[in-house]
């Protein structure tokens, strides 16, 4: 237990930044390399935050022996060959959401996984926001049953720009990515697997080449159901805001801010040690390594939500 975790972060942009600022709260970690795409800004990250090593080859770092866990905040296409090659050096790895943005890839992710016995987790980050945790607590309690989740996923990013307001280098993608978030919460929060899910999306964007406004049902075997509406052209506060309607009460959560049906905020500040989900997230991430088990939102746990966005993507191509 006195031995640091000596992890690699690959991807020093926004979200690459939210993890190094996470992890300077956790005791008994060590970053001890940066891997980026391009050598001066990720040198310059380096510098700020204290890291000895910084490049742009991922093999090379997987090749050094004090290297013991890979968190990989990288472009969405890269995540499953990245996290198998992490897996195959023998690295427990952090891969941030979405897993994959083709089934298949998630399923060797998962068999790579097995394969190898590490920790393999993916940043489903909802499910460790202390306002869900907080609804989820109750659930856990037999004190709620989810009768229907509202979810609106709303951001204005008609240009391929990160977290930051900065260029990207790829393009992001609401159904691969920020559905991810919504249908494995509620999976996870209603307690049961999903079994009808349908999707409406509206035109696809001329240079980006994805849809810009997307609509999605989902139904879980226990009845419960959830309504989630997604879109990169609302003009307004970004972000996802989830109205859970249960059978002994309503909660709205907005990030980590909860409230109940009649808006009278509920204090969350004690259900974690931290407000931070990110922080939190990756808390658990060196938890299950430390203590060799499989973590809240592994690979494993995940997969299922991968399937569903794949039916999904299935229908609206056809």
């Amino acid at each position: 237990m006195n031995t640091p975790i000596k992890v690699a972060l690959v991807g020093a942009g926004a979200f690459g930044i939210k993890h190094l600022e996470g992890m300077r709260q956790i005791e008994g970690v060590q970053v001890v390399a940066l891997v980026g795409r391009r050598l001066a800004p990720t040198e310059e990250v380096a510098r700020k935050y204290g890291i000895a090593h910084a490049g742009t080859d991922l093999a090379e770092v997987l090749a050094r022996p004090d290297v013991d866990a890979v968190i990989l905040c990288t472009p969405t296409q890269m995540h499953a060959a990245q996290a198998i090659q992490c897996l195959e050096a023998g690295k427990h790895v952090q891969v941030e959401i979405p897993l994959c943005d083709k089934l298949a890839d998630g399923q060797q992710v998962a068999q790579a996984q097995r394969k190898s016995g590490k920790v393999a987790m993916v940043g489903h980050t909802r499910r460790f926001n202390p306002s869900h945790q907080w609804v989820h607590r109750r659930i856990a309690a037999g004190e709620l049953q989810i009768q229907q989740m509202d979810v609106q996923t709303y951001f204005f990013r008609r240009s391929n720009t990160n977290a930051l307001g900065q260029p990207r280098s790829w393009t992001d993608h609401l159904l691969w990515h920020h559905a991810a978030h919504t249908v494995d919460l509620f999976a996870w929060q209603a307690g049961s697997p999903i079994v009808q899910a349908h999707a409406l999306q509206g035109p696809i964007h001329p240079e980006l080449g994805i849809a810009m406004d997307m609509s999605i049902q989902l139904k879980a075997a226990n009845g419960a159901i959830c309504t989630l509406s997604l879109s990169f052209n609302n003009d307004g506060p970004l972000g996802t805001f989830f109205r859970y309607i249960g059978d002994s009460g309503t909660y709205v959560a907005r990030y980590d801010d909860l409230s109940n049906g009649r808006d009278e905020k509920i204090d969350v500040s004690q259900v974690d040690v931290s407000m931070n989900g990110i922080e939190l997230q990756d808390r658990e991430f060196f938890a299950a390594i430390r203590e060799g088990r499989e973590p809240n939102a592994s690979v494993a746990q995940v997969l299922p939500c991968y399937e569903v966005l794949d039916l999904l993507e299935r229908q609206l191509a056809a």
